[in-house]
């Protein structure tokens, strides 16, 4: 599986379920086992390198306005959530987290921003299709901390200064 077909499944998936994070992860998980337990493992190399790739402080502050705060799990969750929205949204918020404000229509903090079941469709899937746990993935760990610069996330006028568009939408 390539990183095409592993963002158009991310996104026929979301589509079909209408943007609901446990019926997307759901719908994921039927898709993935109508494939061959290699491709299921490739889609977890592409999800995996992506979760660890969000792992940044920039971003972590905006889960936070989001949020309304984020704890170490709500991050985690987050950051699959974030894949689960499709490579034009996580490639933006990549690059700049408070284009946030732009790229998401709109934000229910009841709904969105948790994709937990997002994170474990690929082992489910596998696990279904062999009866075993998936293989390690042979990546690169994820890093003990974020990357980019520490920010005191309970500072609401840093984040304030730092997402002033995210700030302005979700809090003004």
């Amino acid at each position: 599986m390539d990183e095409t077909e592993f963002w158009e499944l991310v996104d026929t998936t979301r589509e079909a379920a209408e943007g609901d994070p446990e019926e997307h992860a759901d719908l994921l998980v039927e898709r993935l086992v109508r494939m061959d337990p290699d491709s299921v493992l490739d889609f977890a190399r592409h999800f995996e390198s992506r979760y660890n790739r969000a792992y940044q402080w920039d971003l972590w502050g905006a889960a936070w306005v989001l949020l309304d705060g984020a704890s170490d799990d709500a991050f985690d969750f987050f950051r699959c959530w974030l894949i689960g929205q499709g490579r034009e949204v996580f490639e933006g918020a990549v690059h700049d987290p408070d284009s946030l404000a732009e790229l998401l229509d709109d934000f229910d903090e009841e709904l969105d921003g948790d994709g937990e079941e997002l994170g474990y469709a690929a082992d489910e899937a596998y696990e279904q299709l062999t009866g075993v746990v998936a293989p390690d993935l042979g990546i690169p760990p994820a890093a003990s901390e974020p990357a980019g610069t520490p920010m005191n996330l309970e500072n609401e006028s840093v984040l304030a200064e730092r997402y002033p568009r995210l700030w302005e939408r979700f809090k003004g």
